[in-house]
C-alpha cells in the first residue's frame, strides 16, 4: 500500500513538472495512461512491463513521445537499457532509429550501437553515409527528435559523431560497415554543390565544414581509417593551418585541430620501441635500399614535418637520436669524444682542406671519400671554406686599416704615362680569390635550385640571403670590370696618340682626361663608386650569413632564433612606423617648404631634409632649432613646435616602447620552449647536409671530378635508352593503327584488359609491406594506450548516472522475479490446498461409512 502511494506521488510530480513544458510539444497532451506507463517503463528499464505491453497490447502506439518529444527507443538508449532497446528494435515501422543511434554514439554505448546497426534500416549501409539533413528527403521520421529536427546538428553523420567523441570501438564498427567522412571541398571551390550551400545558408555551410574537419582530425578516425596515419595527419595539419588564415572567424578552432593532428603524430612517434619503427615513421616506407655508403634514408616524413613546422615531432628524442646517428655517419667514434678532440678534428680539416679535396677528386669511393661524404664532415668543410672566404674579405681591406696613402684629391701612378684609373681599377690577388669563391658558391646554389626547384628554394630565407649576397657581389665585380675596361681603353688611347713621356702637359679629349682625375672629381654614377658601394653591402651580408651555422651550437642557437623572430617583429612594426613617419614628413615639409633660406638650418625645407631630420630625431640627434624661423611668423613656429613634439612623443615614447615590448614578448616565447625551438632549427641545418652531393665546398667544387663525368655519361645513356624506347613504342602504335584485322585487335584488347584486372587484383590482395606492418603495430599501441588512459580517468557524473540506471533496471527485474515467484507459490499453495481438501473429503466420507 505504501509503495503504491509512493508511485502515485512520483507520477504526480512528473506530471506537474511536465505541465509547463507542453508548450514545446503538443503531442504531450494526447498521451494516454497506457502510453505514459509504457514511456516510464522504457525510461527506467522495466523490461517485463515493456515486453508485456509490446506483446499483449493492441492499442499501444510504441512511437508515442513524451513532453520533450522523445519516444521509447530514445529514452531507453539514453538510459543505457540494452534489453529494452532490443525489444523495441524488433517492432516494424519504428521511428527515430537514426537519432537513437546518434544518441548511443554520443554516450559511448557500444553494445547498443551494435544492436541498432543490426536493425533492417541499416542493412544496405547507405544511411550511415547520410546526414539528418540529407535523410529528410528520403524519410520523415528517421532522424527526427521533435518537430524542429534532431538533437544533433543536421550535418552530423554517425561516423563524424563517433570521431568527435573519440569512440575507437564505434569508429571501427562504422568503418567496417563502409562509413567514411567525406573531405570538404576546397574553400574557394566554385562547384554547383558548394555554391548552392553557400547561397542557401553560409553559416551552416561553414559549420558543416568545421564538423567534418573535427571528425577528420580526430585521433580515433586518423588511427583507424588511414593506411598511413602519419602522412595523413601531417598533411591535414598543414591544411587546417592554412584554413586558419583563410577563415579567420574560425581561426582558433582550426588552429586547435591542427595542433591536435600534430599531437597525434608525436604520440605515435613516442610509442616506438626500436630503430626500425623510428625509421619507418621518419622515412614513410622502410622498403628503401639498405643504408649503405651510397644510399641514406630519405627522411621524407621529417622533411614534411619541417616544412609544416611540426616542431614537437622534429624535436622529439626518438627523432633527434636518429638524426644524430646519421649526422656522425662513418664517424661513429667521434660522437662520444670530447669537445677538444672534435676541435682538433675541425682544425685538421681546416689545414688540410686542399689536400682532402684532391684526394676526393682522385678516389671518391675510398674510405677517405666516404668519410668526407658524411654530413658532419661536409658541414665542417663548408664552414671552413666560408671562414676562409670571410678571412679574404678582411685581408682585402687590411691595406687601409691605418688609412689610405692617396687622398681623395690626389693621384698616384707607377710611371708617368700611366692613367690613374688604370691603377685603381686593377683586381688584386685577394679580389681574384674572392671572385673564385663567389663563382663556387654560385655553382653550389645553381645545383641546389636544380635539385629542389625554384619554388622550394625560394621558401627558405637563408637561400634568399645567399642569392642576394651573391647577386650584389656579381653586380659589384661587374661594375668594377666595366670601369677597368673603360680605363684600359683610355690607356690604349694614350699609348697610341700621346708622344710625350708624361701626361702632365698632354692635350687629351674629355672622355680620356676624365680617367686621369682624382677621386674628388669623379661622377656620382661612376661604375667604380657604384662597385665600392655594392661591395660594402655584400661584405655586410657575408658576415651576417654566419648566423646560418649558429643553430649547430646549443649556446648560440636559441639566441639566433630569438634574433630571427625579432626581425619578423621589426618588419611588422615598420608598417605602422612608415605610416606615422610619412605623415609627419609630408606635413612638416608642407609647413616649411616656403621658408627655404629663411631658417637657421635647412631642416624641413626639402623632402630629403625632412626625412633626415625626422629620422635622426628618433635617436636624439636633431635640434629644436630646426623649427625656428628668422621671420616673426609665430603661428607657423607654434604649429611646427606642436607637430615636432607630437612626432617625438609618438615615435619615441609610444612606438619604440611598443617595439621593445614586442621583441621582449617574442624572446619570452622562445625562452619558454627554447629546447624545442633549438632542436627544430638544428634539424633544419642538419638536413641540408644529409642529401647526396655538394661534398666539396667552394671553390673546390668548380673542378669536375671523375665521378661527375661518370654520372654525366650514365645520364646520357639513360636519356638515349628512353628515347629509343619512345621511338619503338611510336612505331608499334603506328603498326597497330595500320592493322586491318579488327578481330585481332579486339582479342588483343580483351587480353590486355584481363591482364590489367589481374594486376589490380594482385595489388589489392597483396601482402602488407614492412611499413604497413609496423604502422599497424604502432596504431594498436596508440589505441590501447588511449583506451587505458580513458579508463583511468575519474568517475564522472555521467558514469554515476549509468550506475543508478543499472540499479533501477535491476530493481525492476528483481521485482518481476519476485512477482513471478509469488504467483508460482500462490498457485502451488492453491494446488496443495485443493489436493488436501479432496483428501479430507475422502476421509470424511470413509469415516461416515464406517459409522453407518
Amino acid at each position: 500500500m505504501q509503495r503504491r502511494h509512493t508511485t502515485l506521488r512520483e507520477k504526480g510530480r512528473r506530471q506537474a513538472t511536465r505541465g509547463p513544458a507542453y508548450m514545446f510539444n503538443e503531442k504531450g497532451t494526447s498521451l494516454t495512461p497506457e502510453e505514459e506507463r509504457f514511456l516510464d517503463s522504457a525510461e527506467y528499464g522495466n523490461i517485463p512491463v515493456v515486453r508485456k505491453m509490446l506483446e499483449e497490447s493492441k492499442t499501444l502506439n510504441f512511437n508515442c513521445v513524451d513532453y520533450m518529444g522523445q519516444n521509447a527507443l530514445q529514452l531507453a538508449v539514453g538510459n543505457e537499457h540494452l534489453e529494452v532497446t532490443e525489444l523495441l528494435l524488433k517492432k516494424e515501422n519504428l521511428a527515430r532509429v537514426g537519432d537513437a543511434l546518434l544518441l548511443a554514439i554520443s554516450k559511448g554505448y557500444v553494445r547498443i550501437v551494435e544492436a541498432i546497426l543490426g536493425h533492417p534500416a541499416f542493412a544496405q549501409g547507405r544511411r550511415l553515409a547520410l546526414s539528418p539533413l540529407e535523410q529528410e528527403l528520403r524519410d520523415d521520421d528517421f532522424y527526427a527528435y521533435d518537430e524542429d529536427g534532431t538533437r544533433f546538428s543536421h550535418d552530423i553523420t554517425p561516423i563524424i559523431l563517433a570521431a568527435h567523441c573519440q569512440e575507437y570501438e564505434i569508429v571501427h564498427i562504422l568503418l567496417r560497415r563502409g562509413a567514411r567522412i567525406e573531405r570538404p571541398h576546397d574553400y574557394f571551390c566554385k562547384c554547383a554543390q558548394c555554391a548552392e550551400r553557400q547561397r542557401r545558408d553560409a553559416f551552416s555551410h561553414s559549420r558543416s565544414r568545421m564538423n567534418a574537419y573535427k571528425g577528420l582530425a580526430s585521433a580515433a578516425y586518423l588511427s583507424l581509417s588511414s593506411e598511413d596515419p602519419v602522412l595523413t595527419a601531417l598533411e591535414l595539419s598543414n591544411e587546417l593551418a592554412r584554413l586558419a588564415n583563410i577563415e579567420t572567424e574560425f581561426k582558433n578552432d582550426y588552429r586547435k585541430l591542427s595542433m591536435q593532428c600534430k599531437d597525434f603524430v608525436v604520440g605515435v612517434l613516442d610509442l616506438c620501441r626500436d630503430t626500425e619503427e623510428v625509421e619507418a615513421i621518419l622515412n614513410g616506407d622502410v622498403n628503401f635500399q639498405v643504408w649503405s655508403d651510397h644510399h641514406r634514408p630519405s627522411l621524407s616524413r621529417i622533411k614534411l614535418a619541417i616544412k609544416y613546422e611540426v616542431k614537437k615531432f622534429v624535436a622529439h628524442p626518438n627523432c633527434q637520436q636518429q638524426l644524430l646517428t646519421m649526422w656522425y655517419e662513418n664517424l661513429s667514434g667521434l660522437r662520444q669524444q670530447s669537445i677538444a678532440v672534435k676541435f682538433l678534428a675541425v682544425f685538421g680539416v681546416s689545414i688540410g682542406l686542399p689536400f682532402l679535396a684532391i684526394a676526393y677528386w682522385i678516389a671518391p669511393c675510398s674510405k677517405l671519400g666516404r668519410t668526407l661524404r658524411s654530413p658532419f664532415m661536409k658541414f665542417v668543410a663548408h664552414a671552413v671554406s666560408f671562414t676562409i672566404f670571410l678571412g679574404l674579405l678582411v685581408v682585402n681591406a687590411s691595406d687601409r686599416f691605418e688609412g689610405v696613402k692617396t687622398l681623395p684629391n690626389e693621384t698616384f701612378t707607377d710611371y708617368p704615362k700611366q692613367i690613374f684609373r688604370v691603377k685603381t681599377t686593377q683586381f688584386s690577388w685577394t679580389e681574384m680569390l674572392i671572385m673564385k669563391w663567389v663563382l663556387g658558391m654560385i655553382w653550389s646554389e645553381c645545383k641546389e635550385i636544380w635539385a629542389e626547384g625554384p619554388r622550394e628554394y625560394a621558401l627558405h630565407l637563408w637561400n634568399l640571403l645567399d642569392f642576394g649576397m651573391l647577386s650584389v657581389f656579381v653586380a659589384s665585380f661587374t661594375a668594377r670590370f666595366m670601369a677597368f675596361l673603360k680605363a684600359s681603353e683610355a690607356q690604349l688611347y694614350v699609348d697610341r696618340h700621346v708622344p710625350h713621356a708624361t701626361l702632365r702637359n698632354a692635350s687629351l679629349p674629355p672622355e680620356v682626361a676624365y680617367f686621369t682625375y682624382a677621386r674628388d672629381k669623379w661622377w656620382p654614377s661612376d661604375p667604380q663608386i657604384i662597385s665600392e658601394g655594392l661591395y660594402a653591402i655584400a661584405v655586410v651580408l657575408s658576415f651576417s650569413r654566419i648566423a646560418y651555422i649558429l643553430p649547430a651550437n646549443e649556446s648560440f642557437g636559441p639566441l639566433q632564433i630569438s634574433l630571427g623572430r625579432t626581425v619578423k617583429d621589426i618588419f611588422k612594426f615598420m608598417v605602422i612606423f612608415i605610416m606615422v613617419f610619412v605623415a609627419f614628413m609630408i606635413g612638416m615639409f608642407n609647413l616649411y617648404s616656403y621658408y627655404r633660406g629663411a631658417k637657421y638650418n635647412p631642416a624641413f625645407t626639402t623632402v630629403e631634409e625632412s626625412f633626415k631630420t625626422l629620422f635622426w630625431s628618433i635617436f636624439g640627434l636633431s635640434e629644436v632649432i630646426s623649427v625656428v624661423l628668422k621671420y616673426d611668423h609665430k603661428f607657423i613656429e607654434n604649429i611646427g613646435y606642436v607637430l615636432y613634439g607630437v612626432y617625438n612623443v609618438t615615435m619615441v615614447v609610444v612606438l619604440l616602447n611598443m617595439l621593445i615590448a614586442m621583441i621582449n614578448n617574442s624572446y619570452q616565447e622562445i625562452e619558454e620552449d627554447a629546447d624545442v625551438e633549438w632542436k627544430f632549427a638544428r634539424a633544419k641545418l642538419w638536413l641540408s647536409y644529409f642529401d647526396e652531393g655538394r661534398t666539396l665546398p667552394a671553390p673546390f667544387n668548380l673542378v669536375p671530378s671523375p665521378k661527375s663525368f661518370y654520372y654525366l655519361i650514365m645520364r646520357i645513356k639513360m636519356c638515349l635508352i628512353k628515347l629509343c624506347k619512345s621511338k619503338a613504342k611510336s612505331c608499334e602504335n603506328d603498326l597497330e593503327m595500320g592493322m586491318l584485322n579488327s578481330k585481332f585487335r579486339k582479342t588483343r584488347y580483351q587480353a590486355g584488359m584481363k591482364n590489367s584486372e589481374n594486376l589490380t587484383a594482385n595489388n589489392t590482395f597483396s601482402k602488407p609491406t614492412r611499413y604497413q606492418k609496423i604502422m599497424k603495430r604502432l596504431i594498436k599501441r596508440y589505441v590501447l594506450k588511449a583506451q587505458v588512459d580513458r579508463e583511468n580517468d575519474e568517475v564522472n557524473e555521467g558514469e554515476l548516472k549509468e550506475i543508478k540506471q543499472d540499479i533501477s533496471s535491476l530493481r525492476y527485474e528483481l521485482l518481476e522475479e519476485k512477482s513471478q515467484a509469488t504467483g508460482e507459490l500462490a498457485d502451488l499453495i492453491q494446488q496443495l490446498s485443493e489436493k488436501f481438501g479432496k483428501n479430507l473429503n475422502k476421509d470424511h466420507r470413509v469415516n461416515k461409512g464406517k459409522d453407518i
